[in-house]
């Protein structure tokens, strides 16, 4: 997949335009006047039109009345109803132009959204930010989606125009310096994108091309039918376009459990293999990180370098659910499953990978989940203890800080950065920040409505119990809340910061060189106190001695080198210890 199917193509003479609307009986592109295209095979319609060039708007027009975005477009100045631009995405002259990328196992993510991340929420402020990544110790950045939504403020999963990054973060070629900048200084870059649903305003692909769509549903609107060719090329290109043109370092693909009709050759296998073949071609190392709530090991390989139809690594949440039930005692909705017993979820995560690996999950009515995962190596796990689902997704969009024992929450940062699984945190949590990250969002009238009443019922119990405290996802105060505090980090959050950096320098030193070819080892439990071991690929082993309560214990002796905590077998609360020595 070379070529792109969709959005326009610059020639020597000026531009191809092209569409796929197999439901049009007529087509225009709109430019200073209406350009007449041609109806070709299978639904696309097409024409070359002269002297047009970068920077010219245009629109499609259906049927002669109907006026619409180009579902390709690169760039939306004027938001997801205006017209289209057209970029030269040749015409950047990249700095970091020889950057290859870098090895999974030395990836430690840093979860962020641009909007929020800086107090001018742009690609440009970011830069500014860079330093303060490679100072810490990240060796990636992750950016939220960029596809274009429909006002001026979101969290990026309600895009509709995939192609194009929203305008309000900036121009295409400032999201190129900021990677570009990342790059120079050897940060990774990666994108989270959404190939499951479209957003509910802006998206008129269904007018002219209902079959896009099929009749299953998704929990945020009509399921996308992959079985049509056209449609698998608009997911595959895409995931091509930000990789090569924009030169994220990897992707990350949102809840792909919610892919319902993936094609007799599933999507995810093709996507994959055509990755692996830019990669190949190019040289670089990418690398693609699936969320999937089915817990599907065998969709996973962190090894094989290009990808071939297999993923790096999976967004583990059951990693995460069982820390938040043991840090905080909430219990409720799909955290249910991991009651009462928290410790016994973290004692599989760690020691095998999922946590429901094919286990009954009452949450989902008794239904099994998952898929043995501890023959995988550990990097085919992304560990987090925040995120910003896990933030966002609670009525107040409180933190983990806000809720859980300080010295609980820097115990559980000292086993999840430095255990052999791919290590991330969101935005602020190196140095404790309790800014809240509520869901928010800019649409108008009656859908604004929709999405407030629809907050207020999946969380009557919570507004029922702190009423107009919940921040109203629609007021732009809420979304301006949501930045988050720098000046914290060298103040009231100093000393989290530096034990954050003073983890990942450790993990640099000791793991990352043992990371490759590692394996799941024995994790045990017992009145507190966990010990756990992997090992490693120069065959040393990994312990990990933890107490897990508020109560002193005492270990087994340990023999090796420690390299983080305090030295001896009595363990104060929450006290972690990380040894490495002989098999």
């Amino acid at each position: 997949m070379s070529a792109r199917s969709f959005g326009p193509r610059l020639t020597d003479k000026g531009a191809t335009f092209r569409l796929w609307a197999p439901a049009a009986g007529r087509v225009e592109v709109m430019l200073d006047q209406p350009v007449a295209m041609t109806a070709e095979e299978d639904g696309w319609y097409s024409v070359d039109v002269p002297g047009v060039t970068a920077g010219a708007t245009y629109r499609f027009r259906i049927d002669g009345k109907t006026e619409v975005p180009d579902p390709g477009s690169s760039f939306q100045p004027e938001d997801v109803n205006g017209p289209s631009e057209i970029i030269d995405h040749s015409a950047y002259q990249w700095l970091a132009a020889d950057w290859r990328g870098r090895p999974w196992d030395e990836t430690v993510l840093l979860e962020t959204h641009v909007g929020t991340f800086t107090q001018d929420g742009t690609y440009r402020a970011m830069i500014d930010k860079l330093d303060h990544l490679v100072k810490t110790g990240f060796t990636a950045l992750e950016l939220m989606p960029l596809a274009d939504f429909a006002g001026s403020r979101n969290w990026g999963y309600d895009g509709v125009l995939l192609y194009a990054p929203d305008h309000v973060y900036g121009r295409p070629d400032d999201l190129k310096a900021l990677i570009d900048e990342a790059h120079l200084r050897g940060i990774s870059v990666f994108l989270d994108v959404v190939y499951n649903h479209f957003g509910p305003e802006g998206n008129y692909i269904g007018a002219y091309a209902p079959t896009f769509f099929c009749d299953a549903q998704t929990p945020w609107g009509s399921a996308i039918d992959y079985r049509q060719p056209a449609v698998r090329a608009y997911a595959i290109e895409n995931a091509l376009m930000w990789l090569r043109d924009y030169r994220f370092d990897g992707l990350r693909l949102d809840a792909v459990h919610a892919i319902t009709e993936p094609g007799d050759v599933p999507m995810l296998h093709e996507l994959s293999r055509e990755v692996g073949k830019l990669a190949a071609d190019t040289g670089r190392q990418i690398h693609l990180v699936l969320e999937n709530d089915d817990n599907r090991a065998g969709l996973l390989d962190p090894v094989t370098n290009p990808a071939r139809g297999k993923y790096r690594a999976q967004w583990n949440d059951d990693y995460h659910h069982a820390w938040h039930v043991l840090l905080s005692g909430e219990d409720k909705g799909y955290y249910a499953d991991y009651a009462p017993r928290p410790i016994d979820h973290v004692v599989q995560a760690l020691g095998s990978g999922f946590a429901y690996q094919g286990q009954p999950s009452a949450h989902r009515g008794g239904e099994e989940r998952g898929e043995p995962s501890g023959a995988l190596p550990p990097s085919a796990f992304v560990n987090f203890l925040q995120n910003h689902d896990q933030i966002g997704n609670r009525a107040l969009g409180d933190r983990l800080e806000a809720i859980a024992d300080p010295l609980a929450v820097e115990a559980a940062l000292a086993i999840t950065l430095l255990a052999p699984m791919v290590p991330m945190l969101f935005q602020g949590e190196e140095w404790g920040s309790k800014v809240p990250f509520p869901f928010f969002c800019d649409f108008q009238g009656d859908l604004a409505d929709a999405v407030r009443n629809g907050r207020k019922k999946e969380f009557a119990s919570a507004y029922e119990k702190y009423g107009d405290d919940i921040p109203d996802p629609l007021d732009a105060a809420t979304f301006d809340n949501a930045k988050i505090d720098w000046e914290m980090r060298d103040g009231a959050g100093k000393r989290r910061w530096a034990m954050v950096r003073d983890l990942l320098r450790m993990r640099k030193q000791h793991i990352v060189p043992r990371s490759i070819g590692a394996r799941f080892g024995k994790v045990e439990h017992a009145d507190g106190l966990l010990i756990a071991n992997w090992t490693m690929s120069d065959d040393s082993l990994l312990v990990l001695r933890a107490n897990l309560s508020d109560k002193a214990v005492t270990a087994p002796a340990a023999s090796g080198t420690l390299i983080w905590g305090r030295q001896g077998d009595a363990l104060a609360p929450w006290a972690i210890q990380w040894w490495i020595g002989d098999k």
